[in-house]
């Protein structure tokens, strides 16, 4: 009897909690957030409206669409998304008020990094303390890592070399040898292994991701690199939004669910990557091996001074290091080649461009001589406007006492983002938004287009790492369009695209032959 009682009693308070309460509270309104529309039928009530959205695979598509309609949405029952490139100053500005959302707090370890850190001081700590590592002037003492990576890439991609395709033919599937997604991953797990931590993984030589990982207790283990990365991403992604319930979810998920039973195992396999990792690297450091490196940066100051960071948080800013430091520019490398594959004649103009400057024969593309080339960063902008690699509008938390956005009264501690891929399509900023029009950023107007160009976000928590991102993508992107010719599976061709935190695009198999034809082709 007395069973039955307390399953009663856990049932009802369950159904009071999750369901009853959140329903009176959407009626009493307490913030005054009921005047915006919603998301979908649930975004008023419950948080679980936007994991909804989020399992779909494209919850910032459904963000468009909305917004298509209003200038802002209420995406769950504390949440309020805006479309306006108006409000970017207001929600991510410099002299903005708005805090970092407590979305970074549910995801952070026992240590947080600079990405997810919320405390003001604390984050002008890590960036002084990051700052001497992604300085401009760093990027001297790097470039012959990035130019590595891309002679080891050339490599890779002439073995996979074919004959020319024919004039109005299709490659045949046997032609369809080299999976630019894949390498352009390769390349940015290689080239931030090497920076950050001064060590070769060795991905773009032996074709695959393979790579050791180890447990806390010193167990050895082969694991995919980009397997576990993106299962970790795919998994917080869709359950994070829901922040009070995450740890519950997190727990529950994967035993109602095969599929996040594997995300989860495979996530346990990402932190023993990066454990191996940052053990090996403070071994070499123990040993006063001397490196230019990002981990030597975290150490010590520029003269040599111990920064004095923990352990833990070491770890943390290597893990978003070999996280946020490969997988967006891998993305945007290959959103790149996408977009000029798919636009013959921005393609010619920028071989035009190139071909300007540099002989034939060359190889790696040298920094120094393409770097200032409006129509290859333009290329590169114009990618990164249409599929921004990270889609999600970035949260912040307005102040105690309420912020104005848009010249409206937001109440205190409520959760307001903007999207990149809802920015970007604002039609009044970016006319014809789902055209890749390189030459927009080369107009009058490109000032004003910068302003609303938020892929690397902006303000005082801006992507710290957008200066190595643009090495690392110009040097790529010039050197490879330079040397070959490419052609997509068909015309139309689109790769298939899921969104976690970035939108990642599925495999692009191409064609590639040299477009000196005559020279290593078989």
């Amino acid at each position: 009897m007395f069973g039955y009682v307390l399953a009663a009693v856990v049932a009802l308070s369950s159904f009071s909690y999750f369901v009853l309460w959140p329903v009176i509270q959407y009626f009493r309104d307490p913030k005054g957030l009921r005047k915006y529309p919603n998301l979908n039928l649930l975004s008023g009530i419950t948080d679980l409206g936007f994991v909804y959205e989020a399992h779909k695979g494209f919850r910032s598509d459904a963000l468009l669409k909305a917004h298509q309609q209003h200038p802002v949405v209420r995406i769950g029952p504390n949440s309020l998304s805006y479309s306006s490139i108006s409000a970017i100053k207001d929600i991510y500005g410099h002299n903005t008020k708005c805090l970092k959302d407590v979305f970074y707090d549910t995801l952070a370890g026992t240590h947080h990094h600079l990405a997810d850190v919320t405390d003001k001081l604390d984050h002008q700590r890590k960036r002084r303390i990051l700052s001497s590592a992604y300085a401009l002037k760093n990027l001297e003492g790097w470039e012959h890592k990035v130019a590595d990576k891309t002679a080891r890439f050339i490599t890779a991609a002439d073995k996979h070399c074919t004959f020319p395709l024919k004039a109005g033919t299709i490659p045949t599937s046997e032609d369809l040898t080299f999976d630019y997604r894949a390498y352009a991953n390769f390349f940015t797990l290689d080239a931030i292994a090497d920076i950050g931590l001064s060590e070769r993984l060795g991905f773009l030589d032996q074709g695959h991701d393979l790579v050791t990982a180890e447990t806390m207790d010193g167990k050895l283990y082969k694991v995919n690199y980009r397997a576990c990365l993106h299962a970790t991403a795919r998994a917080q992604s869709v359950l994070v939004w829901a922040y009070s319930s995450f740890p519950t979810l997190w727990k529950l998920a994967p035993i109602l669910s095969s599929s996040y039973k594997k995300m989860v195992k495979l996530n346990e396999g990402w932190n023993d990557i990066v454990w191996h990792r940052a053990t090996q690297r403070l071994e070499r450091y123990r040993k006063g091996e001397k490196l230019d490196d990002f981990f030597s940066a975290l150490m010590d100051d520029k003269n040599g001074n111990p920064n004095g960071m923990e352990w833990g948080e070491i770890v943390a800013e290597i893990s978003i290091m070999m996280n946020a430091g490969s997988d967006t520019t891998a993305i945007g490398m290959n959103n790149a080649m996408y977009c000029l594959l798919s636009n013959p004649a921005a393609l010619s103009k920028l071989r035009q461009e190139l071909d300007a400057v540099l002989d034939p024969n060359e190889v790696v593309v040298p920094y120094d001589k393409v770097r200032h080339l409006p129509y290859l960063r333009a290329c590169i902008d114009e990618a990164l406007r249409l599929f921004p690699p990270t889609t999600f509008g970035l949260p912040r938390r307005t102040p105690a006492e309420g912020a104005p956005i848009l010249g409206d009264f937001v109440p205190g501690d409520t959760s307001v983002s903007i999207s990149a891929w809802v920015a970007h399509r604002d039609e009044k900023v970016f006319p014809e938004p789902e055209k890749y029009r390189p030459e927009r950023w080369l107009g009058d107007d490109a000032r004003e287009l910068q302003a609303a160009f938020i892929t690397f976000s902006t303000g005082a928590r801006g992507c710290i790492g957008r200066n190595i991102s643009y090495l690392e993508q110009t040097v790529l992107l010039a050197s490879v369009v330079h040397r070959y010719e490419f052609a997509l599976p068909c015309e139309g061709w689109q790769p298939n695209r899921l969104e976690a935190f970035n939108l990642s695009p599925g495999p692009m198999p191409l064609k590639v032959w040299r477009r000196y034809h005559d020279q290593d082709v078989k």
